[in-house]
Parts: C-alpha cells; sequence; structure tokens
C-alpha cells in the first residue's frame, strides 16, 4: 500500500515539475523574443551609420569612421553595457522580494556611477587619433576617427542612461516599451543619419551626431514612459542623496560584471587586429572581420536569453524561491542548445554562399566556406555562454565570471589561438580555433558553477541583503 502511496507521490511531484518547466519556458521565450529585436534594433543604429558613411565613396571616411567604431565600441559602449549588468542582479532580486522603492534607488545610482565612468572614457576618446597613431595607423585615417569618436562622445552619454532604463525595465519584465521605442528610434534614425549624412553636408560627421541624437530620442522616450505609465508608479526613479548611498555597492556587483563582458569582447578584437600581422593580411583580416560580424549578429539571440534568465532567476531568488530558480536554469540552457543546433546547422548547410553576403573576392568566400565549421562551434559555445552568463549575473556570481572569462581567454585561448595561427602557420582558421578553445573552456566552467549552486543558499543571501538593506532605509528614515 505505502508503495503504491509513495509512486504516486511521485508522478504528482514529476508532473508538478513538468508542468513549471513548460510554464519557465513560456515566460521566458515571452521576454527573449521581443528582447531580441529589442536589442538588434538597438545595434543596428551604428550599422546603419557606417552604412551611410560608405555610401559616400570617400574610402579614408569609411575607413576612419570603421576604426573609430570598433575603438568606441572596446573603450566605451562594451565598458556601459557591461557594468549596467549589475542592475540584473540589484534590480531583479529586489523586484522579487518586492521591495519596489529600492529599484528606482539603485537605478539612479546606477546612472549617476555609469555618467562618471563616462568622463576617463571621453578623455580616452579625445586622444583617439595620438592613439591610433602609436599604432601604426595612417594618419588621414586617424584625422577621420578622432572627428567621428570626438562627435559620438554624446552618444556614450545618451547609451549610459539608455541601459540604465533597459535593466530598470527589463527587471520588472517590462519589455513591450523597449520593443516599441527601440524599433521606433531605428526608424527614425535612417532618415535623420541620411539628412545630417547627405543633405546638411556633414560626411561621417554627421553619422556621429546621428547616433547620438538617437540614442537620446530613445532615452527621452522610455524616461517618459517611466514617468507616467502605472507599471513605473511603485518604482519610480528619483534622483536623492539616499540613492548615491548605494553606489558602493553597485560598483561591488558592475566592476566585476563590465570585466566578465569586456573580457570576453576584448579577446575578439585582439585577434582582429592581430591577423593584420599574418602573412596575406588584407584575405587574413576579411576573413577573420566576417566571422566576428557574423558571430556578434548571432549572439543577440543568446545575450536576450541570457537577460531572460537573469531576470527570472533573480526574481525567483529574491523571493526565495530556490527551486524556481534551478528549473529557469534547465530552461535557457535547454533553449541555448537547440539555439545552437539550428544556427550552426544553418551556416553549415549555406556554408559556400555565407561569403558572398559579405563579398564578391573569390578567394576570400572560398576561405570562409573552409572557417565555417569551426564557426559552427563558435556558435554553439555562445549560445550556452550567453544563456550561462545571465545565470551568473541573475545569481550575483559576476566576479566569478570574470575570472573565469580571463583565465578561459586570457592564459588559454589567446596563447593557443597566436600558436596555431603564428607558429603552426594555421593564418586566421588558427586563431579562431584559438579563440573557440576559449569559449568551450568558459562553458565547462561556467557550467560547473552553475551546477554545484546551492540555490537556497543563494535566495538566503540574497533576500538577507535586501531586507538588511531596508532595515537600513527605514532606521535612517526614523
Amino acid at each position: 500500500m505505502m508503495d503504491k502511496e509513495e509512486s504516486t507521490v511521485l508522478i504528482t511531484k514529476s508532473e508538478v515539475a513538468e508542468d513549471a518547466f513548460w510554464v519557465e519556458l513560456k515566460r521566458v521565450w515571452s521576454m527573449a523574443a521581443p528582447m531580441v529585436a529589442a536589442t538588434a534594433s538597438q545595434n543596428l543604429l551604428e550599422v546603419v551609420s557606417l552604412m551611410m558613411v560608405g555610401h559616400l565613396g570617400i574610402l579614408v571616411s569609411f575607413s576612419g569612421v570603421a576604426i573609430a567604431t570598433s575603438f568606441a565600441e572596446v573603450t566605451g559602449f562594451c565598458v556601459i553595457l557591461g557594468m549596467a549588468g549589475a542592475l540584473e542582479t540589484l534590480c531583479g532580486q529586489t523586484y522579487g522580494a518586492e521591495e519596489f522603492g529600492e529599484i528606482g534607488k539603485y537605478t539612479c545610482c546606477a546612472i549617476v556611477t555609469l555618467l562618471l565612468v563616462c568622463l576617463p572614457i571621453t578623455l580616452l576618446w579625445i586622444f583617439v587619433d595620438k592613439i591610433l597613431l602609436l599604432f601604426g595607423q595612417d594618419p588621414e585615417i586617424c584625422r577621420v576617427a578622432h572627428q567621428y569618436c570626438i562627435c559620438l562622445i554624446p552618444a556614450l552619454y545618451g547609451f549610459a542612461v539608455l541601459q540604465c532604463q533597459i535593466r530598470y525595465f527589463q527587471t520588472q519584465s517590462i519589455i513591450f516599451p523597449m520593443l516599441f521605442s527601440s524599433i521606433a528610434v531605428l526608424c527614425l534614425h535612417i532618415p535623420i543619419c541620411w539628412g545630417l549624412v547627405f543633405k546638411l553636408g556633414l560626411g561621417h560627421v554627421g553619422a556621429a551626431y546621428a547616433t547620438a541624437i538617437s540614442y537620446w530620442l530613445n532615452v527621452i522616450g522610455l524616461g517618459i514612459y517611466m514617468k507616467y505609465s502605472l507599471a513605473c508608479q511603485n518604482t519610480k526613479v528619483v534622483f536623492s542623496f539616499n540613492a548615491l548611498l548605494s553606489i558602493p555597492e553597485f560598483c561591488q556587483f558592475a566592476v566585476p560584471s563590465g570585466l566578465m563582458f569586456c573580457f570576453e569582447m576584448w579577446s575578439f578584437e585582439l585577434l582582429t587586429l592581430v591577423a593584420g600581422l599574418l602573412p596575406n593580411p588584407q584575405l587574413q583580416t576579411s576573413v577573420l572581420s566576417i566571422c566576428l560580424n557574423t558571430t556578434t549578429l548571432h549572439y543577440i539571440i543568446p545575450y536576450a536569453v541570457g537577460a531572460s534568465a537573469s531576470t527570472r532567476i533573480s526574481n525567483e531568488l529574491g523571493a526565495g524561491n530556490p527551486n524556481a530558480a534551478q528549473c529557469i536554469v534547465r530552461v535557457v540552457v535547454i533553449l541555448a542548445i537547440v539555439d545552437g543546433v539550428i544556427v550552426s546547422t544553418f551556416f553549415f548547410c549555406f556554408r559556400h554562399i555565407l561569403g558572398y553576403v559579405y563579398t564578391n573576392e573569390e578567394e576570400v568566400v572560398y576561405y570562409v566556406e573552409d572557417i565555417v565549421p569551426i564557426l559552427c562551434g563558435s556558435f554553439a559555445a555562445d549560445s550556452l555562454v550567453g544563456a550561462l552568463s545571465g545565470v551568473a549575473r541573475g545569481g550575483g556570481f559576476q566576479q566569478i565570471g570574470a575570472y573565469v572569462n580571463l583565465g578561459a581567454y586570457y592564459l588559454v585561448g589567446i596563447p593557443l589561438a597566436f600558436l596555431l595561427g603564428f607558429v603552426l602557420h594555421f593564418n586566421s582558421k588558427g586563431l579562431w580555433m584559438g579563440s573557440l578553445t576559449g569559449s568551450l573552456l568558459q562553458v565547462i566552467i561556467l557550467a560547473g558553477v552553475t551546477v554545484t549552486t546551492d540555490w537556497q543558499k543563494e535566495a538566503t543571501k540574497a533576500r538577507q541583503r535586501i531586507f538588511e538593506k531596508s532595515n537600513e532605509a527605514h532606521s535612517g528614515l526614523v
């Protein structure tokens, strides 16, 4: 009789777990799908600006803007994007604990902090021409890059505020305002950029101004929604001295979060840079640029899945639901595997024509076809990296993630890439194989960290931190 009752209980638990899995799958996907569209729309702003400059027909302008865009991405936008990830932990867990007033305070302190971080980045951009000259770049290209970066500085500050707003909405699962705003701004950006570049004759400078205008339009649009929407009434962002007291706590998560993201992005940019030292540098650089652009485009999907995972996991940890957090981890890992399989299969089947998307040079097309099987491994690894990085941000493991990325890429991936590319003469294929090895090592270590995590302990830590903060705030008021 007892055996029958026990089997009935086990069946019931299994059914409950299965139901919870499908519920979480629906929740994560309903967030990830619009996040993909919103992120893609935001990333396309700089792509459109670069395309407009390309149609000027002035090669030095196009080359200068391309280098300036890469420099701005590495030294500025990546840093801000990574540091803003701290809000996914702080606001997400706070929202789960229903301490709604703290969300606005964290967002306020994040905006102030990231705007301050923009100051040294601004100084770096002012001297971009001097920096590029040290790397042996053409003086005319350096001059164009300097002009573009100077005019792009307002975009940096708009981007900093925008990333805080995005995390503010994301951690509350308010996705559609971001989606509509991003698409609307992209639609406006095209005529604005065209008008400034061609009609007003500002050239590449006009493209930089257009990017800055579009970022600030997005900030203003989301700011209006934050102020007047009923969905944001309990989590209003109020600028106060009390909010600034949270800056040290924000930096505790923001610094490792920024390093975790930047270590990975910088490694790919470094490989593209050193590709110019290989034999036939134009071919090798072109192939690596195609690989980097293609994987960056794909990474929008796992990034969105990871952002959704971060939101759901932080919400559940803040609410004290470790079992739900574990369920979400299973969901996002399965989504990542499915994404990796589908995308890898697609590109492998169309490897013969992938190169033609970027160029008509037959030599480049054939080389790209040869490197696609390795690229497919990168798609699979990136899918899992995006998901597991989201889990790390949701659980507050950014510091571990930063160490993992540092070791995976700079102690293993890049040295191996140099060995394969330069010593064993696999050229750009060898460089990418080394990078792939770093990504696979990153996946293995992050997966190990995730599997061995005591989610009950993490939920307890999250709630203790949140309520200690709340008690301090109440004591201050008294």
